[in-house]
């Protein structure tokens, strides 16, 4: 399984259910990576999305812990367990978790890769994503060049669990 997330220089990730910043080239980074794949997230996130509603040519799993939320076009579970029982239908490698902050909590520790954008800046954000760079378990085995949107610079970053 892998995350896909961009943070901020606090690791934040977002601010009143919205992201901190929409960087063109992430959001088509993102697009690239996630098409065709399965995306994991919570209710909120979903919310968040254009229209509230499920991403295009992805399998969406939506995490809500009411048991009457519905959404038309993805798959609602409940609790852990039954999440990894839906996943287990699907290649891990093909799996990408996408926020928010609780979900990405919950499933790092059942991820082995992320692809971290990271911006060189501190927004402000009420929503974090957990520091890899002071996780001994995540080394980064890629990096872009440093890019800029306007005055925001930010390096695509690749992190890989090490192998204990």
């Amino acid at each position: 399984m892998k995350v896909i997330v961009a943070v901020d220089a606090n690791w934040g990730i977002g601010q009143n259910n919205k992201l901190l910043v929409s960087i063109p080239s992430d959001m088509k980074f993102f697009h690239q990576e996630t098409e065709g794949k399965v995306v994991v997230m919570g209710r909120k996130t979903l919310e968040s999305l254009p229209g509230g509603l499920p991403l295009k040519n992805r399998t969406n799993i939506v995490f809500s812990r009411n048991p009457d939320f519905q959404v038309k076009g993805a798959v609602v579970v409940h609790n852990l367990p039954e999440l990894m029982q839906e996943l287990k239908q699907y290649p891990d490698d093909q799996i990408y978790v996408i926020g928010g902050g609780q979900v990405y909590e919950m499933l790092l520790p059942y991820c082995n890769l992320a692809h971290v954008t990271k911006i060189d800046f501190s927004f402000e954000a009420d929503t974090y994503f957990p520091n890899l760079d002071e996780d001994d378990e995540w080394e980064i085995t890629a990096s872009s060049d440093e890019q800029t949107y306007f005055d925001l610079e930010f390096t695509f970053l690749r992190y890989e669990r090490v192998k204990g």
